[in-house]
């Protein structure tokens, strides 16, 4: 047989039970008729109040080597059982998952009807027993901290505030029970506490001050008022139900760092003796507040219910610990900044972890900690939307060998990175200087002294060369920090050792949180190509051996365009792009038209979510927040429009936070909307037109915005300037960035004047093929637009600066179509059509001149790379030539270069008409999503 001995401790009994001898004695940390028992053969020793002098252990027995027994003395089947004052009657507390834990916060009890609510829930929850950890009602701890600062300040009107709070809950309980035994008992219990109150109050008026234990005995009360009234909400539905305070029960010991630790053996000794006396299976509990060891009321600190459940949780060893709150979930974002984020499935503790840290609304880290060591889930749960799954954190299948299999989420587990988390209003600072590299103690110096001055240090970047230590720090506390290091370092800061103590303002830091970051190749890369695309600035990185988080620094503005940027990259399954239409004219108006048939297809299929965010015509403009509906965009800028003005419309689409990506889409032919390319390219926004102006305007201009284009991630898109949707543009940049060498580029680039030298055949004149154009809609309302020969030349100056030639609309010779007698700006357009038949005899007398020869027509431009020249001309071709043999308004565009010197490369197809056009647009936004990210 084998002894239990208690060490320093008076022997009361010694009795047997299967054969093992238990031993109880004297409690030393309490003076009531509490009882210590010290277990030899078990897992551990354990505390236990008992208000009787006997112990009986049910079917105990001895620790087997390969059994792993928890804290506490443990049935066969996992209960424990005590005798109360009843010495016939056993009451055993069963731990286990029998038990499911809730906690509620202040929102979700702050008012009747959410009390009410909450305790529907209670009831309908099937779990065989529950406990229920409750906060103070809402804006209650607030209003209690505020009674402590008045009576502190000694302002009389604590008291007045203090019935404030007595009547706010003597209205709710009344109005939640109507009245009978459970009201009368509210109120009692509420009006002793406030007799209580404003005695300790008083004696703080008078005192002008309120040590730490005053203080959390007077902000502890909200819960118990709360936990009251929600037991008896609970039995009014049927079911019955017991409070706690959980100062009874709950003890906690302080920490230097204005938190508390739980003395886990001690509370459950604690909690088996208050179940002993209070059996129930479902039981309400105060959160919040704790006792220490010598039995002095305190608090778990703010925010403190949450640790209440989770130490709970462990306690009763539940299957589950819920937090209900006001949101679905934990979000892949901040749902305030990113809309498209979405409610992740599940999250390990460390992913939890990283992400409260860096300010995401899910757990402060400390509350995983009681209940990682037995894989009890916490699940979060929006109190408002029952329906809702909410979110699991719990223990994690890469990293715990005793983790449930059935904890792989398999779709939350493909996720490398499951979300992002920013912290605002934050500041670097950089100590460097050469004299560091090398010298032991520069690290700690420095950090003693941002410790002196109380700062806390969020992220630490240094570079193996030693030179330099960067480190961020809230703003509000740099310049103490930065005072401070001058201050330690004068004497190296004279001497050159250090070079400079730098201070970096407006920053945030941005972190990526995933617990496959490290064993997953090119997250880093993608995350950094991601700000990159979105034109953002990374000031300092950090990334630890963990795999948890990878941390950049941003400036402030950037903060929530960054978030944006990487959370789209990584977690959407669509590469969401803000537009700004502008020319809603018949091009434009195509597009939109294209747009809105093929969106849902595109968002569908292949992960692109295009969004009109405003369309902006000559008179009117209309904008929406997220984006307009294309089913009926013309009602909606005729109904909604308003004036037309630029600038709004600029700052509407850059001000979009919920977008990082933005473009605006000129689908006009207006000089005057290219002179913003360039301010808008410096403010990050895309750009796509087929609006010639720009490429062909003046040539400082146009150097200038190709400058930005290469030296940022803001892309600049034209292919719709030469050719309609013909890949014009692209072929050529596909030839120069190959290593080909343009040798001259000759094309029919006019839909219009391919028309009009197509059908002028036989017996037919200039002016007759011009008439019949114009009436089928080929050329502009004044014919002269395209006969001058202008539109052409512009295409060329656009071809020859791409292929590198540096010329100007000024330096191309036109040979215009439009007779010299003709050219007259104050001819009308009808007198222009009169009087084009008077001179179709000169241009009869080319064409018969070159049939004559078997040769043709054809209107054409072209750029000699080899000459540093550029024309428009009438030329003669061999009617075997491609440039004989078109029809209708196609254009044709030749390149010979040095690979295609015989046989030229060629393109041709419909050069003119709206739904090319607007075809070719839309090509340039798909290429354009593609480079931010979307599947090519």
């Amino acid at each position: 047989m084998e002894a239990v001995a208690v060490s320093r401790t008076p022997v009361l009994e010694l009795c047997q039970h299967n054969s093992v001898a238990v031993q109880l004695a004297k409690s030393p940390f309490s003076g009531d008729s509490s009882y210590r028992l010290s277990r030899l053969g078990f897992s551990h020793a354990q505390a236990w109040n008992l208000e009787s002098s006997q112990l009986r252990l049910r079917n105990a027995i001895p620790r087997p080597q390969q059994r792993n027994y928890n804290s506490g003395i443990q049935a066969s089947h996992g209960d424990v059982g005590v005798i109360t004052q009843e010495k016939t009657k056993e009451v055993v507390f069963p731990q286990g998952d029998t038990w499911s834990v809730h906690k509620f916060g202040g929102t979700c009890v702050g008012s009747t009807e959410r009390i009410s609510n909450v305790a529907g829930i209670i009831v309908d929850d099937p779990s065989v027993r529950k406990a229920v950890v409750v906060s103070a009602m809402s804006k209650v701890t607030d209003m209690m901290y505020d009674l402590l600062y008045k009576a502190q300040s000694r302002d009389d009107s604590y008291l007045e505030a203090l019935d404030t709070i007595e009547q706010k809950h003597r209205s709710t309980a009344t109005a939640l029970l109507g009245g009978g035994k459970d009201l009368e008992n509210l109120l009692k219990n509420l009006e002793e506490d406030i007799h209580n109150l404003k005695a300790m109050l008083r004696a703080i008026y008078i005192a002008g001050h309120a040590n730490e234990n005053f203080s959390d005995y007077v902000a502890g009360h909200g819960e118990l008022w709360s936990a009251q009234m929600l037991a008896a909400a609970v039995r009014k539905k049927g079911q019955s139900c017991v409070w706690m305070d959980a100062r009874d029960v709950l003890v906690v010991n302080p920490t230097s760092s204005n938190q508390v630790d739980p003395d886990f053996e001690l509370s459950l000794a604690n909690l088996v003796d208050w179940y002993g006396r209070n059996p129930a299976d479902c039981i309400i509990i105060t959160g919040f507040i704790a006792s220490t060891s010598k039995g002095i009321p305190t608090t778990l600190k703010r925010d403190g219910s949450d640790f209440s459940a989770a130490i709970m949780g462990s306690l009763f060893r539940a299957g589950q610990v819920t937090i209900w709150t006001d949101v679905d979930g934990v979000y892949s974002a901040d749902p305030r900044k990113v809309k498209d984020a979405v409610v992740l499935s599940q999250l390990s503790y460390q992913e939890a972890w990283e992400m409260s840290y860096f300010g995401a609304n899910v757990l402060h880290p400390r509350t995983t900690i009681p209940v990682m060591k037995y894989n009890i889930p916490i699940v979060i749960r929006n109190v408002f939307n029952v329906s809702a799954p909410g979110t699991k954190i719990w223990c994690s299948p890469l990293t715990s060998d005793t983790c449930p299999f059935e904890a792989l989420d398999q779709d939350a587990a493909d996720k490398v990175v499951k979300g992002f988390a920013t912290i605002d209003h934050m500041a670097l600072v950089n100590v460097e200087g050469t004299g560091m590299a090398g010298v032991p103690g520069t690290a700690s110096a420095i950090f003693e002294s941002v410790k002196d001055v109380g700062a806390n240090v969020v992220m630490i970047s240094q570079a193996s060369s030693e030179h330099s230590v960067c480190f961020a720090v809230p703003e509000k506390e740099v310049n103490a920090v930065a005072e401070a290091l001058e201050r330690r370092f004068k004497t190296a800061l004279q001497a050159g050792r250090l070079s400079k103590v730098e201070v970096v303002r407006n920053c945030a830091i941005l972190a990526a949180v995933g617990q496959k970051m490290a064993s997953t190749p090119g997250v880093s890369a993608t995350l950094f190509n991601a700000l990159a695309k979105a034109n953002i600035n990374v000031r300092a990185i950090a990334q630890g051996c963990s795999e948890y988080n990878i941390t950049v620094v941003v400036n402030q503005e950037d903060s929530i365009r960054a978030l944006k940027a990487v959370h789209s990259r990584f977690y959407l399954s669509k590469t969401p792009l803000a537009m700004g239409i502008i020319g809603p004219g018949l091009i434009g108006a195509t597009l939109l038209d294209q747009l809105r048939d093929q969106s849902a297809i595109l968002k569908e299929e292949f992960n692109i979510d295009l969004r009109v965010m405003g369309i902006l015509g000559t008179t009117s403009m209309v904008l929406d927040e997220s984006q307009l509906d294309l089913q009926q965009w013309r009602s909606e800028l005729k109904e909604r429009g308003e004036p037309t003005d630029l600038n709004k419309f600029t700052a509407h689409l850059h001000h979009n936070h919920f977008i990082p990506n933005k473009v605006i889409v000129d689908c006009t032919a207006s000089a005057d909307i290219a002179e913003h390319y360039l301010e808008w390219l410096k403010m990050g926004i895309h750009i796509i037109t087929p609006n010639k102006k720009a490429n062909s305007g003046p040539l400082d201009k146009y150097l200038a915005v190709k400058q930005l284009q290469r030296l940022s991630y803001t892309h600049y898109f034209y292919e719709a300037t030469v050719g309609a949707g013909l890949p014009i543009m692209s072929t050529l940049r596909g030839l120069l960035e190959t290593g080909d060498k343009i040798q001259e580029v000759q094309g029919i680039f006019s839909g219009t004047l391919s028309y009009i030298f197509n059908n002028l055949t036989g017996d037919r004149t200039f002016s007759d093929v011009v008439k019949e154009a114009k009436a089928k809609g080929y050329t502009e309302p004044d014919p002269r637009d395209d006969l001058s020969g202008t539109d052409v030349a512009r295409k060329v100056v656009i071809l020859a600066r791409e292929a590198g030639l540096k010329l100007s609309l000024e330096d191309i010779p036109i040979e215009s179509l439009v007779p010299a007698e003709l050219q007259d700006e104050n001819l009308s357009i009808d007198d222009f059509m009169k009087k084009l038949p008077e001179f179709d005899q000169a241009l009869t007398a080319r064409r018969l001149e070159a049939e004559s020869n078997g040769q043709v027509l054809r209107f054409v431009g072209v750029v000699d790379v080899l000459n540093n020249r550029g024309s428009v001309e009438l030329r003669k071709f061999s009617k075997s030539d491609a440039f004989a043999q078109l029809s209708g308004s196609d254009n044709i565009i030749a390149f010979k270069t040095t690979r295609y010197q015989q046989n030229r490369l060629i393109v041709i197809g419909p050069g003119a008409g709206a739904a090319v056009t607007a075809g070719g647009v839309f090509s340039d936004i798909l290429r354009l999503a593609s480079y931010l990210g979307a599947p090519s």
